[in-house]
């Protein structure tokens, strides 16, 4: 386990923030060696580390490595430079991911096996399974792909954040050169592909274009072919305080994060040194940000595996529980009602926040004694029951405002969508507050009553998202 605080002999009373994350994270992986953990459950664990990291690394990574290539030597509060601090956290992150390949290697995938789920390597498909994944690469892969091979009239190929691809090595047998290709592997194809319906026998996706590569390069020999990925920049250099519209500045820094430079690469562990070395030099990466990746690179992608219907697998299903002021006999009680008589404390998960948070503001956009809804935005789900309930409210004729924080990290694009949908809807919109960035979980409802304006409030330390 990674020590809290970082350093075995600590120069100041102050934890290294970016390594005590770090051990956050082994804990999140700890969890995917429990015994006790169902196995479906473990495999989720493992694609959570690896979506977690991914982030530090967009984020954390790539601010220190900023300060290093900025030449700041300035000692943090934890007593290190940027220099030693990106050092420390680069091996560590070596360790955590060395240890979730081992983990998905030498347990996961057996015990998968033994409850009949396989995730097979290439040798271990059988001739009619390979003949079923010609048929499904020939009408479902092939026509996304697009190979991009580099020549004098065709420079390396950009490499978007987070994007597995294939590094192609192959020989012109006319002339005997070589050539290098990429081959992006879609993301929005399934990661694991099933080997023949119902077989419950899968096989990585970048393994099955692999298995193909005679139909994307037709006539040239295929010397290697490893899998790769590039981790950029993320964070958003927003000086949000010479901005004049906030708005307009996200959308153009978030059209910018697509092509910060890269932090880290992911590799095969077979990949050549001509192939490696190439990467390296084209990204502008020294060998400090390699990672060599045994078996398949980015496990995020093992919620496909954890989504597959055994329950005995999984942990048994939570709903929640629904305060008993909150039930009447014919249906859901009147809030209002109930929080005249004394406020109310619910504890989610164990609490249903549909049936409590959510059925608040449902209640509230029906109610006709409801002037207005007040509330603050930081994240929601993607199918946001509290967004259709305030653009319900607003559609209605209510008094709806809304305060969207469109610096919630990764969820930008999606809160900008948020606050276009309200305000065309008709809801007032504000987009947060410069300088600061606006995390509070906060809902006001005003309702006039017979003895006249009342404000009902909620107050939560949790995102309005029914999900999480």
């Amino acid at each position: 386990m990674i020590r809290v605080g970082g350093w075995a002999e600590p120069l100041t009373d102050y934890f290294s923030r970016e390594i005590s994350w770090l051990a956050f994270n082994a804990r999140v992986l700890a969890l995917a060696d429990d015994a006790d953990v169902p196995l479906l459950e473990q495999a989720r664990y493992l694609s959570i580390f690896a979506t977690n990291l991914d982030e530090f690394v967009q984020v954390r990574v790539s601010g220190l490595a900023d300060r290093v290539a900025a030449e700041l030597t300035e000692r943090t509060l934890d007593g290190h430079t940027p220099a030693e601090q990106l050092s420390e956290v680069r091996r560590i992150a070596a360790e955590l991911c060395a240890e979730q390949q081992r983990l998905f290697i030498e347990k996961l995938r057996p015990a998968l096996a033994a409850e009949g789920i396989h995730l097979l390597t290439p040798d271990e498909i059988t001739p009619d399974e390979c003949a079923h994944l010609r048929d499904h690469f020939e009408q479902r892969v092939y026509p996304v792909l697009t190979p991009l091979a580099v020549d004098p009239g065709h420079p390396f190929p950009f490499i978007s954040d987070l994007s597995l691809s294939l590094a192609v090595l192959m020989r012109d047998p006319v002339v005997s050169e070589q050539r290098f290709a990429r081959v992006k592997v879609p993301d929005t194809l399934d990661r694991w592909v099933e080997t023949s319906e119902g077989s419950c026998r899968f096989v990585a996706l970048e393994d099955v274009i692999a298995a193909h590569l005679d139909k994307l390069f037709p006539g040239m020999e295929v010397l290697e072919h490893h899998s790769f990925r590039v981790t950029r920049n993320a964070d958003l250099t927003l000086n949000d305080e010479d901005a004049d519209d906030l708005l307009i500045a996200v959308q153009i820094e978030l059209r910018r994060r697509r092509f910060q430079w890269a932090v880290r690469l992911e590799v095969a562990d077979t990949m050549s040194d001509e192939v490696l070395d190439l990467l390296l030099r084209e990204l502008n990466l020294r060998a400090d940000a390699l990672v060599r990746v045994r078996g398949p690179i980015d496990l995020s992608g093992l919620n496909e595996i954890a989504d597959l219907p055994r329950p005995e697998l999984t942990w048994p299903y939570w709903g929640g529980i629904t305060e008993p002021e909150l039930v009447a006999e014919d249906g859901p009680a009147d809030f209002f009602k109930v929080l005249r008589s004394g406020d109310l404390l619910v504890h989610h998960p164990y609490s249903s926040f549909s049936k409590s948070v959510g059925a608040l503001i449902r209640q509230a956009a029906r109610d006709p004694a409801v002037l207005a809804i007040k509330l603050t935005l930081y994240r929601t789900s993607g199918d946001s029951p509290i967004i259709d309930a305030l653009v319900a409210a607003a559609e209605r004729g209510k008094q709806v405002a809304v305060l969207v924080e469109l610096k919630a990290r990764f969820d930008e694009a999606q809160n900008i969508g948020w606050a276009k949908r309200l305000e065309q809807a008709g809801a007032h919109v504000a987009y947060g507050l410069v300088g600061l960035k606006i995390h509070a979980k906060i809902a006001m409802i005003v309702r006039e009553e017979p003895d006249g304006i009342r404000r009902y409030c909620h107050i939560g330390t949790g995102n309005y998202n029914h999900r999480t």
